[in-house]
């Protein structure tokens, strides 16, 4: 049909290249795979912990409300709107703001280097869960030391005095951890098999884009949540659940007055509503124009709230149940991050009857929970590079090409974080270029870009068009006014009180290792303001047109579209057979 119309073939296919999502139901679960990860899980229990329990929730809220969902409803928004990735949406709204896209892509690089190292971990611990005697849970293994303790026994009265079974089975089993960073050691070679079964996962998820990533969601995204729940109803019902539950949201009102607070509940608000790094751009740039994403972007944002606040219940009961076995305060068990999933929680599963079943559930849970955030993480990246060069990427085969190199990359620099002296590099890497503080800087510039320059007005007007439902006016305040003076007093704040990095509280890295985080900080940071400066001295005419020119681009050409249009309204039904 196509070949008797001069001019169209070419046309329908640049258009049907990209794609779209299969369905509605594709986006929901692709997005809540993405910012339903591992934070909920093991990060926002502990800060609601540690920050004042239910007095948490308040700055938590202050920061949904005037960032969180703001950004989220802005950048679905501007993805669905621009049909286009995290760097070139910013091509058709502010070319001069361009550098937050790439800013936004080199985090997620390293976040893409770093999040698949704990699903290596995971994965090892997922198949050590099927012993017939979960390895961590006794002190007669090879890698045990004289000052082991098997906490599993009855009797606990001498166990701060040593190291738990778990803690040994983590550093000295799974890592093997040297003395410091400039120990490198060995490569270990289980964890090496692990972090190639996850990329050969990841490589197969992603492989034919949304096609692939829209039906693998509908596994990864959900059952998860099966696992939590099964998770969540087994420790309420454990002896002590109580306890644990209540230091969980116990307020203390008094840890408000605490910059602190504020600053972890802006932080967590940043990396769980995943914003400011372009992967909502790219998941809602594969919707059509008349997809309802003011409404989606509302019921996401309360479905990963709710996980988190759920997922705290599970895993205080289990704590609070560890805390009474052992006789114990719970801030002694308490803990987040790495310490909670392949401490703590396995260390309490393994006080239960049954501890398989329990282990194979938490870390299945895990591994499905940080999957589809890594994939998805992958795809907006290759996204955003396929819509930089269009005509080079979406050739058949150059995708999976491109994706196979960029995993392979990906892999091999990742090997030095799997030696005996890579848990070091890992957190460097995950303090300073993953940070929340580089995120903040982005968000600052994304809403003054798109408050001030594009236009919080016109953005509602967009809305409205391919919605056909106004925005509330509350939402441009915070476009224009709230998110980036909250954004950037946080930003200020994360700065000022900035605390150098240490490895268990007690081992301080050498300085050349500050450099390195440093640099890799502010690698993504330096990208807005570098590539403005460089749009601007590359740009032709006056200083004034210049600005104009970057700031308000001239509208999209339409013809190629009108052209189609009016070449499908003069389709025979000659042409049709």
């Amino acid at each position: 049909m196509w070949g008797k119309i001069r001019g169209v073939k070419p046309i329908q296919d640049a258009l049907d290249e990209r794609g779209h999502w299969g369905n509605k139901v594709e986006f929901l679960l692709a997005v809540a795979g993405n910012i339903v990860g591992l934070g909920n899980v093991w990060r926002f229990p502990y800060l609601c912990y540690k920050n004042g329990g239910g007095a948490f929730l308040v700055p938590y809220l202050v920061f949904a409300v005037t960032c969180g969902v703001p950004l989220f409803l802005l950048e679905t928004a501007v993805g669905q709107h621009t049909q286009e990735g995290g760097i070139t949406c910013w091509r058709k709204l502010c070319p001069l703001a361009e550098g937050i896209g790439y800013g936004g892509q080199l985090i997620l690089l390293y976040s893409c280097m770093t999040y698949i190292i704990i699903l290596a971990w995971t994965l090892f611990y997922l198949l050590f869960s099927f012993n017939s005697q979960l390895p961590w849970s006794t002190c007669d293994n090879y890698w045990n030391t004289a000052d082991c303790v098997d906490v599993t026994t009855k009797n606990h009265t001498n166990h701060t005095k040593g190291t738990s079974a778990a803690t040994e089975f983590w550093e000295r089993r799974v890592l093997k951890i040297s003395g410091g960073i400039e120990e490198v050691g060995s490569i270990r070679w289980e964890v090496f098999l692990c972090l190639l079964a996850m990329w050969v996962i990841c490589y197969f998820c992603v492989w034919k884009g949304v096609k692939s990533t829209g039906k693998v969601v509908y596994f990864t995204a959900t059952f998860p949540y099966v696992m939590l729940l099964v998770l969540l109803i087994r420790g309420l019902s454990l002896p002590g659940a109580i306890q644990g539950v209540e230091f969980y949201l116990l307020p203390e009102l008094s840890r408000l007055a605490d910059p602190q607070v504020w600053l972890d509940a802006g932080s967590q608000i940043l990396f769980s509503y995943s914003v400011g790094v372009g992967t909502l751009n790219v998941l809602g740039s594969y919707n059509t124009q008349s997809n309802n994403c003011y409404k989606d972007c509302l019921w996401l944002c309360l479905l990963n709230s709710c996980t988190s606040v759920v997922a705290g219940f599970a895993v205080f009961s289990v704590l609070g149940f560890m805390a009474h076995e052992q006789g114990v305060p719970i801030a002694e068990v308490a803990e987040s991050g790495p310490g909670l999933a392949f401490i703590a929680y396995p260390q309490a599963v393994a006080m239960m009857p049954l501890p398989q079943v329990w282990s194979i559930c938490f870390f299945v849970m895990l591994l499905l929970l940080g999957l589809d955030t890594q994939f998805v993480a992958m795809e907006a990246v290759m996204t955003s590079v396929t819509d930089m060069f269009p005509t080079l990427m979406r050739r058949t085969g150059r995708r999976e090409r491109f994706l196979l190199l960029f995993c392979l990359t990906c892999f091999f620099l990742q090997l030095i974080m799997i030696t005996e002296g890579g848990m070091y590099i890992f957190q460097i890497f995950d303090y300073y270029a993953c940070n929340g503080a580089c995120i903040l800087f982005l968000c600052v510039f994304e809403s003054l870009a798109i408050g001030w320059i594009f236009g919080a007005e016109r953005l509602c007007g967009i809305i409205a068009d391919m919605t056909s439902e106004r925005a509330n006016t509350f939402f441009k305040i915070c476009w224009r006014y709230l998110t980036p003076l909250v954004s950037l007093g946080s930003f200020i704040y994360s700065v000022v009180d900035y605390q150098p990095l240490t490895f268990n509280r007690w081992y301080v890295y050498p300085t050349w290792a500050y450099v390195l985080g440093w640099m890799t900080a502010l690698s993504s940071i330096l990208l807005v303001p570098g590539f403005a400066l460089y749009k601007l001295s590359t740009a032709t005419g006056t200083l004034r047109r210049r600005l104009h020119g970057l700031c308000w681009p001239e509208p999209p050409d339409c013809s190629l579209t009108l052209k189609k249009d009016a070449a499908l309204q003069h389709i025979t039904e000659e042409d049709l057979e």
